[in-house]
């Protein structure tokens, strides 16, 4: 494929994580520099001037002054970068192209600042606490940019995930699989695959990374005492999303309301909105911190409230900002998540949740930001209560069990004995008894102190 053919391919992708698009050179060219710097702090990307955000051709004329007032504010990019403009004619209309590698010695700065790609866009780095927290991930390297030996995508892939994953992000069916693959920057320098594409795209990414699952567990009452249902997801990304989410639903309050006159067509009205399970769920599986191997992403169920975590607490450069600004552990994950329209605008999906939660009578999400991060989902009041009563039925049950198998045993019983043997007050015994008689299920013959248990 000539460099022609290779632009169109990039283009007919669109914009995303490594790929940005200018319909003219700007007016301030440091915006340009800025665009590269964060390509080169990230895992590189390609920059075309010439089109525009509807991924149309417009074309673009770069004189001599253009291209040498953006080569001079490249060269203000330190350390250096080798990074240079080339015009590529594409159907008879010239294209700027920017190829920009991913630095070997991040941080770069420009104009002072570190720029960093986050899914889609550029975000510039501004505090102390934010730069301290670039110059850690960057010493040890984003994980899902790390190259993965193991992984075969011809025996490995898992082709039904992929073939979603091209449908969703609107990949037109004229583009390989290869091309794809290329254009979105999955392969190292080396030709390995990256492990963020192992992540998202193989059948079994547990097998080489045990610690990427995501374990569903659903526990009687407001504790971790009594577990009744524990399932874990492995496969790839998108693939635990779904199950989670399709676990959830078979286990919260899900109402059902039949749209239009004999459509059959139904809406689903969760107690808790799913959207905002959707936004948490993604957020966890892209942010979450894969170096860490001792813990797998949460998503637990109590009878009064729904929490889900994932190992890493919130990043200390966003925690003055927590729900105006996003960065990413894994911005690879984040970006492929992106593609697929499964992340809404960068930044905005605090304050979303909060807003669905509070359109419905909710109280706002609690967050939990130190070693893992935790998304905590107050259960509506009625929910809480309907768990609590069936709680309370079902010890009320066990009680009266135990009170008929001792009167079985012992007709001649007394309350005082039957509170000692099975720990509860001689009031409650007495509540117990006078309901086992109303149902007609015991009675008492002869006097209170000489008479005796009767089992009906």
């Amino acid at each position: 494929m000539n460099l022609s053919e290779q632009i169109k391919s990039i283009i007919a992708l669109g914009e995303g994580y490594q790929a940005e698009f200018k319909v003219s050179v700007p007016s301030k060219v440091r915006d340009l520099t800025e665009e590269v710097c964060a390509f080169a702090n990230a895992a590189g990307g390609v920059l075309l001037i010439g089109v525009d955000d509807n991924n149309v051709i417009k074309g673009v004329n770069i004189d001599n002054a253009k291209r040498s007032a953006i080569q001079n504010s490249l060269s203000e990019i330190s350390p250096k970068l080798n990074c240079t403009i080339e015009i590529v004619s594409v159907d008879g209309l010239d294209v700027g192209v920017l190829n920009v590698p991913s630095g070997k010695n991040k941080p770069y700065v420009f104009s002072g600042a570190i720029f960093v790609r986050v899914g889609p866009n550029t975000q510039k780095l501004t505090t102390a606490e934010e730069m301290r927290d670039f110059f850690q991930q960057a010493d040890k390297i984003y994980f899902d940019e790390l190259a993965c030996k193991e992984f075969d995508f011809i025996t490995q892939i898992d082709a039904e995930n992929f073939n979603a994953f091209r449908s969703d992000a609107g990949f037109h069916a004229s583009i390989g699989n290869e091309q794809i693959l290329k254009n979105l920057q999955l392969y190292t320098e080396d030709g390995m695959f990256k492990s963020g594409a192992v992540l998202f795209f193989s059948n079994r990414p547990e097998a080489i990374y045990e610690q990427a699952i995501i374990r569903c567990v659903a526990f009687k009452g407001i504790d971790k005492r009594y577990i009744a249902d524990d399932k874990k997801f492995g496969g790839p990304l998108y693939h635990q999303y779904t199950q989670a989410i399709e676990w959830l639903r078979g286990k919260l309050n899900v109402a059902y309301d039949i749209e239009g006159q004999g459509s059959g067509a139904r809406k689903e009205n969760w107690e808790i909105p799913e959207t905002v399970f959707k936004e948490a769920i993604i957020n966890a599986l892209s942010h979450r911190d894969y170096y860490e191997k001792g813990a797998v992403t949460t998503v637990e169920v109590f009878d009064n409230r729904i929490e889900i975590s994932n190992p890493g607490g919130l990043l200390s450069a966003i925690s003055h900002e927590f729900g105006r600004r996003s960065l990413s552990r894994n911005p690879l994950i984040f970006g492929l998540f992106d593609r697929m329209h499964l992340v809404e605008k960068i930044g905005s999906g605090i304050p979303r949740m909060e807003e669905l939660m509070h359109g419905n009578g909710l109280p706002s999400p609690e967050y939990k930001i130190e070693g893992m991060f935790t998304v905590v989902l107050k259960r509506p009041v009625k929910t809480s209560e309907k768990a609590s009563e069936k709680t309370s039925e079902k010890a009320s049950e066990k009680t009266s069990e135990k009170i008929i198998n001792l009167m079985r045993g012992n007709p001649e019983i007394t309350i005082t004995e039957l509170s000692e043997n099975i720990g509860k007050s001689t009031r409650a015994i007495e509540m117990q008894i006078h309901k086992l008689k109303e149902q007609n299920r015991i009675e008492r013959t002869g006097s209170d102190k000489s008479g005796k248990w009767k089992i009906k």
